[in-house]
């Protein structure tokens, strides 16, 4: 056996042929892949031609017999390559390592071929092996950088579940060590970004190229072609709306300032822009830019009033509580599954903690007038900051009748369901069956004496109408659904009936 230790210079290459050539020419970009060195190399020596790791598998070519001895002095470092006579086989073995680096080896090339190697043959060998190093090392870089991407993108999308069960303060802590001063901030807006699922991935990295590092960009994990953009910069939005200016099928919806603690609500309110953007020329919109009832109702009774309907919650620890009001504030804005997947949680345990604050309410989230009026009451405790709380009056026996009694509240909800009144088709009467029916449209359909598909074909058809999503639940048929309690076309519901079989349910007189 002959070898050569150490990794001293390379012997020089002869120049009788343009092999060196045609070796360098798999180093081209869209031509660099082991396999296919390994398998010019057999070619080019008349032999067989192996490639495995350090541990002995597999990388490239075919399978060699070879000594185990003699391949751990060379994995190990001891010597760089050999060279042994092995009845009729002439082998060559060369370690193949990473250039920065160890003494060990993290591969191995090896040769067999029946006729004895050549200075030719030898040297031929000896650079393929240097080019197999630089192409194993650019596929671990490579790999290490997807790793990397991949970690960053996970941390994101922690931080953002962190901020959706408003655990600022961790939530800063894990974004302070990778993107420094990102949540050193009061407020932020949040968007949503949409595009074609299978583009969704380039769409990130557009978002995170426009946003400069001044935004939290994260893959939804509920809807595969939505991209969450968080940031509390002002040049956001512009930066956004002209990355889906003219891009087909790219919309962008967006919410107004909110305080970090209610990222939840926020992001409801960037999915409800997000579907009024889907009408617009310019594929974007804001959540500020219309109305919404709860501006035009009395401040300091709504206050009242949510704390009147929430307050058999106040018994609770205060992270038990702030856990279940946000995740009942997201499974009322959402599915099960996916505010599940928004909080990194079961689906099960989004239910689990729905169904606990439903006995608690005393609430039956089956019924479309009882999700929107907890929907409204949990949207104004998470709106409620320490220095409003101070001013807002004690619980005095405010009803939600008396909420929706207000002069603009009428005059809103009569403009928004008269846009119905322009269709030929009777769209307000199948809304309002659909609405009582629990949106369901087999329901519907019995109590109207039509098919489904007609009560569905109607709501669908409200939707660009009202300029609202109505067949997800959200907002958007929220608002719907008030617009109806506001005009009396549908009965206000009645909370607080709870449950006094519950455990931590208060006993009320």
């Amino acid at each position: 056996m002959a070898g050569r230790a150490g990794g001293g210079p390379r012997p020089p290459v002869s120049q009788g042929d343009d092999w060196a050539a045609r070796l360098l020419d798999h180093l081209r970009p869209g031509a660099r892949d082991p396999r296919r060195v390994v398998a010019w190399l057999a070619g080019a020596v008349a032999g067989t031609v192996c490639l495995q790791d350090a541990d002995g598998i597999l990388l490239a070519g075919t399978r060699i017999p070879l000594d185990a001895g003699l391949v751990t002095d060379v994995v190990a470092g001891r010597i760089s390559a050999a060279a042994v006579q092995d009845g009729d086989r002439h082998l060559r073995l060369v370690a193949v390592r990473a250039p920065d680096t160890r003494p060990a080896a993290t591969g191995l090339l090896a040769v067999a071929r029946a006729a004895p190697f050549d200075r030719r043959a030898a040297e031929i060998v000896t650079h393929t092996a240097g080019v197999v190093e630089l192409l194993l090392r650019e596929r671990e870089l490579t790999a290490a950088g997807h790793r990397l991407r991949r970690a960053a993108a996970d941390l994101r999308l922690a931080i953002l579940q962190l901020l959706m069960v408003e655990d600022t303060v961790s939530a800063r802590r894990v974004a302070a060590g990778l993107w420094p001063g990102l949540l050193d901030t009061d407020s932020a807006c949040v968007y949503i970004v949409e595009g074609r699922p299978a583009e969704r991935d380039g769409l990130a990295e557009d978002c995170l190229d426009v946003t400069r590092g001044q935004a939290l960009v994260v893959r939804c994990p509920a809807m595969d072609g939505h991209v969450i953009v968080l940031s509390p910069a002002p040049a956001t939005a512009d930066r956004l709306r002209s990355l889906v200016d003219g891009r087909p099928g790219t919309f962008l919806g967006g919410s107004v300032q909110q305080s970090l603690a209610q990222t939840a609500t926020a992001y409801g309110q960037a999915v409800s822009a997000l579907a009024v953007a889907r009408f617009r020329p310019d594929q974007a919109a804001v959540y500020a830019e219309r109305t919404h009832p709860e501006r035009l109702m009395d401040p300091g009774a709504l206050h009242a009033w949510s704390s009147t309907v929430l307050r058999p919650l106040d018994t609770l620890p205060h992270h038990t509580r702030a856990e279940l009001l946000a995740t009942t504030r997201l499974g009322l804005e959402f599915t099960a599954v996916s505010a599940a997947k928004v909080l990194g949680v079961s689906r099960n345990t989004v239910r689990a903690r729905m169904d606990r604050v439903e006995t608690l309410l005393g609430a039956d989230f089956s019924d479309l007038t009882v999700r929107a009026t907890a929907h409204l009451a949990l949207n104004t405790q998470a709106a409620l900051t320490d220095d409003v709380a101070g001013t807002v009056p004690q619980p005095t026996g405010v009803r939600l009748y008396d909420l929706l009694a207000s002069p603009a509240l009428r005059t809103w909800a009569r403009d928004l369901l008269d846009r119905l009144i322009r269709d030929g088709r009777d769209l307000r009467g199948t809304l309002r069956a659909w609405i009582a029916a629990g949106g369901n449209a087999e329901r519907a359909a019995q109590d109207l004496g039509v098919h489904a598909q007609t009560v569905r074909e109607h709501v669908r058809g409200a939707e660009p109408v009202l300029e609202r999503q109505l067949l997800a639940a959200g907002t958007d048929l929220y608002e719907v659904v008030l617009a109806h309690l506001v005009l009396g076309d549908l009965a206000v519901p009645t909370l607080l009936g709870p449950n006094p079989g519950q455990p931590d349910s208060p006993v009320h007189g």
